[in-house]
């Protein structure tokens, strides 16, 4: 896909998930789903583990889970059609337009914005984003942490031209980071804590630049089988209940998938912790105000030039599962 690096949030991060009842009440589709195989891409400690973890895993029909490092990499796959459903931020599908890339979005998780920020070194004298002017800044390039770096830039009258920009992937990110070579770095996720770990500063938080909406992406053919689309309906509404059985069970979470991603147990807790005072995950159906902020997004990106024309968003967007959504049981 044209100017996308391999990289994608690992803050971006924690999963739906909701709490269970009796799988058989959780799907409200009449079509016979049993003999549907799903392919779902997931990141590492991801979908699977959640929906194990809440013992709603054991679906009526086949689901072969894929790991990816990147939302944009799932686009990529569900274009190729190897892959049916995925989650990315409301970046990646933005590229997809521009690549004619065949993806639809179907519904949105609404959740926390805490763990994107601005780092700088111990030792370093800037105080305001003002003050990267001319600096070696990292980010990870067309990520969350692309738009809120542009928008931060924007707020003290900068555009990317300003600065050294840098377009690095989370681990090389930090690895740079450490060894002194970026003069600030735009990231998300448990790098952010490991850095702080080193001494590095919040230069300023993402928190209320970035919406929240994370997106769940289709392929649309199988929006069009029957037998797929009934089988995506009833893996969201697992994804609805993983969830409370989260928010319920943070700490046993945040220790089997502190364990699955190699970080230390209390900074995944307290990342969930955070981010689950400022707000619960939430799924939620499309909607205009989730469109309009992929739009306000995508413009932002024309302007910055990031993306080489214009985009309208809304042909991207699928409101087939609507009703399923709302059906699904609490």
């Amino acid at each position: 896909m044209k100017g996308i690096r391999s990289v994608f949030p690992l803050g971006c991060l924690l999963v739906l998930l909701t709490a269970c009842s009796e799988v058989q009440s959780t799907n409200p589709v009449a079509t016979d789903i049993g003999n549907a195989e799903l392919r779902v891409a997931k990141f590492r400690g991801g979908w699977d583990l959640d929906l194990k973890l809440a013992g709603v895993d054991d679906f009526p029909y086949k689901v072969q889970f894929t790991e990816f490092t990147g939302g944009n990499l799932m686009v990529q796959a569900i274009n190729a059609g190897a892959i049916d459903l995925a989650s990315a931020s409301e970046i990646p599908p933005i590229f997809a337009i521009e690549s004619q890339a065949s993806v639809k979005i179907i519904a949105t998780r609404k959740g926390p914005t805490v763990g994107q920020v601005v780092l700088i070194p111990k030792n370093s004298t800037a105080k305001t984003i003002a003050d990267l002017k001319g600096k070696r800044v990292g980010y990870v390039q067309a990520t969350t942490a692309h738009y809120f770096l542009i928008k931060m830039l924007e707020e003290v009258g900068l555009t990317m031209k300003d600065i050294n920009g840098v377009p690095l992937s989370i681990p090389d990110g930090l690895s740079a980071f450490r060894r002194g070579e970026l003069d600030a770095w735009a990231t998300y996720g448990y790098a952010i804590p490991q850095a702080k770990k080193d001494g590095a500063q919040v230069l300023k938080s993402a928190k209320d630049i970035l919406s929240g909406n994370f997106v769940i992406t289709a392929a649309p053919e199988a929006i069009a089988d029957p037998q797929k689309k009934g089988a995506i309906a009833d893996f969201l509404c697992r994804l609805q209940q993983t969830q409370r059985w989260r928010e319920a069970n943070l700490k046993d979470w945040a220790k089997t998938y502190a364990e699955n991603i190699k970080v230390e147990e209390a900074i995944v807790y307290e990342d969930a912790l955070e981010g689950q005072q400022q707000r619960p995950v939430e799924l939620l159906p499309v909607s205009d105000e989730a469109i309009a902020s992929q739009q306000q997004v995508a413009d932002t990106f024309f302007q910055a030039g990031v993306i080489s024309s214009q985009v309208d968003v809304t042909p991207l967007w699928d409101r087939s599962f609507t009703e399923d959504i709302a059906n699904c049981k609490q």
